[in-house]
């Protein structure tokens, strides 16, 4: 196995839910407090600051800097925003680790706050349009990103012979899972039947299906390995990174599956060559998920079920907290919530809680690799990180 890039020594993470009055800041400043104080660090520690962009109707411009200067925080390395969409909190933490590995930097922050339930729905809606596929041709008919999902689902329940009761009890295992997540948006069971009863929104996919509008922020600070023990004594190791793009805008011009991610595919197969590991080995997955359906393909294209097994897996309890490839164990986008801006920042916090084993009722046992991953549209493009715990190294 390879050394690491970067150790996480630090997480903190809001509650998810709705902070209508609260500005960003006043959601983002305890978080990143809570961070700062899990890894003993302090502020004249902190070399690189590196912010998830918020979403462009943020009141306040200019996020990063203003924040730096509300905290009053000199910065030696780099100081930067993000924007990836959906993959922006992933980007940051990735900065943050590669300024960590190049030796810029001996103590990062990645921080992403987003807010999205201060808005109406028609506006969200408006600006979502305008990110899938092409303005001048998609955008006029209403595709929306669940949209694209929908026909995901579409074509993976008519080539595997799933029916849709089978495709809620993802849906299902991962209220389960936020359950046990005090600072997941939903923590009320559903069954089934709830799934299927709840408001359509794109056939095949009902409400229960898709994520909710949430708000929240996150902060992982990260730091070099030789310093790690420094500052705490169960380090999480960032043991490899994973990226690739297919070149495409989410609709793509050429055939292309609908029943796989091949962006998923490539940029794990990288992140697992560079680590050393295999897709066995993994133990839990938290991945950027916003529908069902995407849990199941991304199980799959990540390796660890064969094409066509993935609900199967689910309906066995594999993907539990108790089974063998856990996946979404904070509960994942549908039920911990979805702040797109800094979800995948939130995945890293709960890949480092597993890894730490400070997760209570939904840990899984003896966990000592996780993934995360993040994407741009559809999974067009795809950022994998792959963690370890530090004793196993």
């Amino acid at each position: 196995m390879r050394e690491p890039l970067a150790s996480v020594v630090g997480v903190g993470a809001s509650t998810v839910g709705r902070h209508t009055d609260e500005l960003e800041h006043e959601i983002m400043i305890p978080v990143l407090l809570d961070a700062v104080a899990d890894a003993g660090v302090s502020k004249s520690d902190l070399d690189s600051f590196v912010l998830s962009s918020p979403r462009p109707y943020i009141e306040q411009k200019y996020f990063a800097t203003f924040l730096a200067a509300y905290l009053d925080l000199p910065v030696e390395d780099i100081l930067l925003e993000t924007h990836g969409n959906g993959m922006s909190g992933a980007l940051a933490f990735d900065i943050a680790v590669d300024r960590i590995a190049s030796g810029h930097a001996k103590v990062a922050v990645a921080l992403g706050v987003s807010k999205e339930t201060h808005i109406s729905t028609g506006e969200h809606l408006q600006w979502s349009m305008r990110m899938v596929g092409d303005v001048d041709f998609h955008t006029p008919f209403g595709m929306t990103s669940i949209s694209w999902y929908a026909m995901n689902a579409t074509a993976y329940m008519h080539e595997y012979g799933v029916g849709r009761r089978e495709l809620a009890e993802v849906a299902v295992k991962n209220r389960r899972h936020a359950a046990a997540n005090p600072i997941a948006q939903f923590r009320e069971l559903i069954t089934v039947d709830d799934v299927l009863d709840s408001r359509p929104i794109v056939r095949p996919l009902h409400l229960l299906d898709v994520p909710p509008r949430s708000d929240g922020a996150a902060a992982v600070i990260v730091v070099a390995p030789e310093l790690a023990d420094k500052f705490r004594g169960d380090p999480v190791h960032v043991l490899s990174r994973g990226h690739y793009h297919e070149g495409i805008h989410q609709i793509s011009t050429r055939p292309r599956s609908l029943t796989s991610f091949p962006a998923a595919a490539r940029a794990a197969s990288k992140a697992y060559e560079a680590a050393g590991i295999a897709p066995a080995d993994i133990d839990v997955a938290e991945v950027y998920a916003p529908c069902s359906i995407v849990e199941v393909i991304l199980s799959e294209s990540l390796g660890f079920f064969p094409e066509g097994g993935g609900v199967k897996a689910a309906l066995e309890g594999r993907t539990t907290s108790q089974g063998d490839k856990a996946m979404c164990t904070s509960g994942g986008c549908t039920s911990r919530g979805h702040p797109p801006m800094a979800t995948p920042l939130y995945n890293v916090v709960e890949a480092v809680e597993q890894l730490r084993a400070e997760s209570g009722e939904r840990q899984v046992p003896g966990a000592e690799f996780a993934l995360t991953s993040a994407e741009l549209g559809d999974y067009n493009s795809t950022l994998i990180h792959v963690f370890g715990r530090g004793e196993t190294l």
